[in-house]
């Protein structure tokens, strides 16, 4: 008899009922939002904004399908996008500058399944929509970058060594030292052979000077290494605000693909990559009459005049452009409290900026030293206090005029890491959802169209064993899509079509199966001896073939990217759940249909061609 233990079938509900549950997200779509953030931590996205929300979209005649604080931000819920275009116009002037307003697409999932962590899958940005930016590195910024770096850690160098030099000026990819006599020249030439190996040397025995040039593969390294710094500050900057499944990538030498689904506001998603700091470290000239002159609009060369906010209010201050410290050194940064209970974020430097920030404060005792927030090309100073003492150790505090808030942003800022080069874009691209949508459409009814064709050929040639493949056929798109959905996998066109391949594959286990109970009934076996033994039979083929696909549906996610890897994901998935549904879904149908008939005289599986005697 072909019976299963209820162990089994208990297995198969549990199963179709965990599809269900984690599949049913999917259906009920997306709706147009506002989404309202802050542009800093310090102004807080709370109750009382979400009241002022209400009183703007109240004045203009607006109705919002709902409004809900998700942590630092408020978002807005409208039935269509006329309403939410309407809604932001109206947001952004009633709100100011303070905040940032993006239009983004939510989730209509209700709450009962939410509560149960059951969410819809990511679509990519070719279905859900959003914006598309190839950005390009500046390569020459980066290079100039470094051979700033190395200015500075050839002064340092020289200073530590006691070797006295006239100037150091850079000149393109080299540097020009002048020495004061042939002794020094030699000790300078020892100082660079030992500290900047990446540097060719070339002297001037007559005029005491030294010519020092980037080596070409030392300029081939700085700027592969701009691109992945870049990559890797744009990955830690998005995630830190919560986007979700956002594609950063290599494109070529010198440029960089950012895709951020489900942002319909490019001027948000600028915002977005362009929020990255930094961290300088300056000395402060404290002469008050070049202050005065600088505050004249007699600036001397090489000196800046920022601002520096304190507790008497906004001061100007004058600060050498020669820089010491970079947020380059920095491994980590949190925001916490100093020695007095002030708001202060406490950073941690690597080995080399532990040993640079410790002579620069041995060599400045009794100076002032500024701490100087880069963002977006601007410049503040957050604190400028006086050295007292020598520092090591590595640890360094920042603290002055902030609340926690601005603390804990600050922090954050720093962690996210700085640009090596700056990069311009020079594609921008936006996805509308309509577009999006369009795909979706298409793409499901490709599939649906090819489940359909398969089910009626399913059915006429088997019979009724074409009937059980059918549903464990469906049976295996619902676990699929509720296997996406768990993980929350993200799903391209491609993603589909691997969906499509695994309806082929799924089948073609059933097609093995049926083929070899005709197979066992042609010979004469008994129907339920012919069920046993075409499925046990057929299993060590199926397993092989399956495994054989899946090896290569791991090769494509080990080495894969991008789309690629979107559609080995969904292709090794399928595999399982094929695996799962083709055997023991089929089977379970066939052993409630059949198992329970004694005598069995026949078989619905289509045309059974008996060999003739």
């Amino acid at each position: 008899m072909n019976r299963y233990p209820l162990w089994k079938y208990l297995v198969i509900a549990v199963a179709l009922i965990l599809a269900a549950i984690y599949t049913l997200p999917n259906f009920y779509g997306e709706t147009p939002a506002v989404q309202i953030s802050s542009s800093r931590q310090s102004i807080p996205v709370d109750t009382t904004v979400l009241a002022r929300v209400e009183q703007i979209l109240k004045a203009q005649n607006i109705h919002p399908d709902g409004l809900h604080l998700d942590g630092n931000s408020l978002k807005v819920r409208f039935r269509d996008t006329d309403t939410q275009i309407k809604a932001r116009d109206a947001i952004q002037h009633g709100l100011g500058d303070n905040y940032i307003i993006a239009l983004n697409l939510l989730a209509a999932t209700p709450s009962w399944l939410t509560s149960l962590n059951a969410h819809p899958m990511f679509l990519g940005l070719d279905l859900r929509g959003g914006v598309h930016f190839l950005l390009e590195v500046d390569m020459k910024a980066a290079t100039d970058k470094s051979m700033e770096r190395y200015a500075g850690d050839l002064r340092r160098e020289l200073r530590s060594k006691k070797v006295r030099y006239g100037s150091i000026r850079r000149n393109g990819n080299t540097l020009e030292v002048q020495l004061r006599d042939s002794d020094t020249l030699r000790s300078a030439q020892d100082v660079v052979a030992r500290t900047l190996p990446s540097l060719t040397v070339a002297s001037d025995d007559s005029n005491y000077r030294l010519t020092l040039t980037l080596k070409p593969e030392e300029i081939t390294r700085i700027q592969s290494d701009a691109v992945k710094q870049n990559i890797t500050t744009l990955h830690n900057r998005v995630n830190e605000l919560g986007t979700s499944e956002p594609i950063i990538q290599q494109n070529g030498p010198n440029r960089i693909v950012v895709q951020l689904p489900g942002i319909q506001d490019t001027a948000r998603a600028k915002d977005i990559i362009g929020r990255t700091a930094t961290l300088e470290v300056r000395m402060v000239e404290d002469d008050p009459g070049k202050l005065t002159d600088a505050m004249a609009g007699n600036l001397p060369i090489g000196y800046e005049l920022l601002d520096e906010a304190s507790s008497r209010g906004t001061q100007k201050i004058l600060v050498r452009k020669d820089v010491e410290l970079t947020g380059d050194n920095i491994n980590d940064a949190q925001a916490g409290f100093d020695e007095n209970g002030a708001p202060a974020v406490h950073i941690n430097l690597d080995a080399t900026g532990a040993e640079i920030f410790r002579q620069v404060t041995a060599d400045n005792i009794g100076r002032r030293m500024a701490m100087i927030l880069v963002e977006k090309g601007r410049s503040e100073v957050v604190t400028a206090p006086v050295i007292r003492a020598e520092i090591g150790g590595g640890r360094v505090q920042i603290s002055g005029s902030m609340n926690p808030a601005e603390a804990n942003d600050t922090a954050l800022l720093l962690r996210a890491g700085s640009l090596a080069a700056p990069m311009t874009i020079v594609e921008e691209r936006t996805v509308g959802p309509s577009l999006g949508q369009e795909n979706i459409q298409k793409g499901f009814h490709s599939t649906l169209w090819g489940f359909a064709a398969i089910a009626v050929f399913m059915v006429l040639y088997y019979g009724m064993f074409g009937v059980f493949s059918a549903i464990s056929l469906a049976v295996n798109v619902f676990l699929l899509l509720a296997l996406l959905s768990m993980i929350q996998a993200t799903l391209t066109l491609p993603g589909i079509a691997a969906i499509a391949l695994a309806l082929g594959m799924a089948i073609d286990a059933n097609v093995l199966i049926n083929e070899r109970i005709r197979e066992e009934l042609r010979n004469g076996v008994p129907p339920h001896s012919a069920i046993q033994a075409g499925y046990g039979h057929a299993w060590a083929t199926i397993l092989d073939s399956n495994v054989t696909t899946m090896i290569a549906g791991l090769a494509l996610l080990i080495f894969g990217s991008g789309p690629v890897r979107g559609f080995a994901v969904v292709h090794c998935l399928g595999i399982l759940t094929s695996l799962f549904s083709a055997v023991l879904v089929s089977r379970g149908l066939v052993n409630l249909w059949y198992g329970r008939r004694r005598k069995l005289s026949s078989l619905s599986i289509g045309q059974v061609w008996k060999p003739e005697q």
